[in-house]
């Protein structure tokens, strides 16, 4: 996900008391979600709990992951909110958390939440293609299906995805091909991929959005991001990969040690509410929680509406505790 470096150390949003004379509560919260997720979140949350204030800091999965790192002899947030399941079943992280058994997490499935309850997604994002078909055309190569038909000369220079060392989608891209073909032939399609990527960038997002823009012909991004794209006009086609299609859950969490414990617990039950799961509907393809409408933008993109049908099933406790060997391999081989 994108990192935002100019606000390392400023607050992103705040939903102040709008009725009553004194705060109820104030939490500090961390998240790896984008901006514009968060500020939509942020108002209808600020809506359903008035009394509370609620600071955002958001940082890219990897600076977050290494910021609750660096502060765990003196914890500084209170929540954790949407972070890679991935990255918080790492012990380092998943042992700075606390039990909260969360109002309505027994509604969600098993896979999407921890038996300690230490942690539950509902949410989630999943990787896709995002192919300007205008810069396509000029290039005369033909649609890509899957991450091998990437490795097509055509497409030399033409490709940008997330270095996944920086960005949560660029990881899950990468873990996706691993456990799918294999070590050995999952480094040798990463490495064969290489030569036709213009940059690896530090955001999940930007990939999309550079595609879009006309700048390369296919950006390894988000889904959402590219049902955005086509939302708005843009020369776009979504193409979830017929080989590796990877997925990451969104979780929140409360950090172990927090001074604000009755407001953190408070927001967190917030996160599962029929309020929040409506507003996650407008802005998120991955939803866990039962019961949730579809998205209109799914159906415009052409997105399945079983899932299952096309996601790679993701093996998210590997690919936590290989996280670390698999990034320092990745920038062996082929990091910039």
């Amino acid at each position: 996900m994108r990192q935002t470096k100019t606000r390392l150390s400023a607050f992103l949003a705040s939903c102040s008391l709008l009725a009553t004379p004194a705060f109820a509560g104030e939490i500090t919260v961390y998240s790896a979600l984008e901006d514009e997720e968060i500020a939509a979140y942020l108002a209808v949350a600020q809506q359903e709990l008035p009394d509370l204030t609620i600071n955002v800091l958001r940082l890219s999965t990897g600076n977050l992951g290494a910021r609750l790192i660096a502060e765990a002899a003196n914890p500084q947030a209170d929540v954790l909110w949407g972070f890679a399941v991935t990255n918080i079943l790492s012990p380092a992280i998943y042992d700075l958390l606390d039990v909260h058994e969360a109002e309505g997490v027994g509604d969600l499935p098993a896979q999407f939440r921890d038996p300690e309850n230490r942690w539950f997604a509902p949410i989630g994002y999943m990787g896709a293609f995002c192919v300007n078909t205008m810069r396509l055309e000029q290039i005369g190569a033909p649609m890509p299906q899957s991450w091998a038909d990437l490795t097509d000369p055509a497409f030399a220079g033409e490709i940008v995805m997330p270095d996944p060392g920086s960005s949560g989608t660029g990881f899950l891209q990468i873990s996706a091909i691993l456990q799918g073909a294999g070590e050995e032939d999952g480094w040798q399609l990463i490495q064969d991929l290489d030569p036709n990527m213009a940059q690896y960038t530090t955001s999940g997002s930007r990939p999309c959005r550079m595609a879009q823009a006309g700048e390369f012909t296919v950006g390894a991004s988000l889904s959402f991001v590219a049902m955005q794209g086509i939302e708005q006009g843009f020369p776009l086609e979504m193409v979830i990969p017929s080989d590796f299609a990877g997925f990451e859950l969104e979780a929140n969490a409360l950090i172990s040690g927090s001074s604000n414990e009755e407001a953190a617990r408070r927001f967190l039950d917030w996160t599962l509410s029929e309020s929040a799961a409506q507003v996650y509907s407008e802005n998120k393809a991955l939803i866990t929680m039962p019961g949730v409408p579809r998205s209109p933008l799914a159906e415009a993109a052409g997105l399945p509406e079983d899932l299952s049908e096309v996601l790679f099933p993701m093996d998210f406790a590997t690919s936590g505790a290989q996280r670390d060997a698999i990034i320092a391999r990745w920038r062996d081989l082929v990091g910039r």
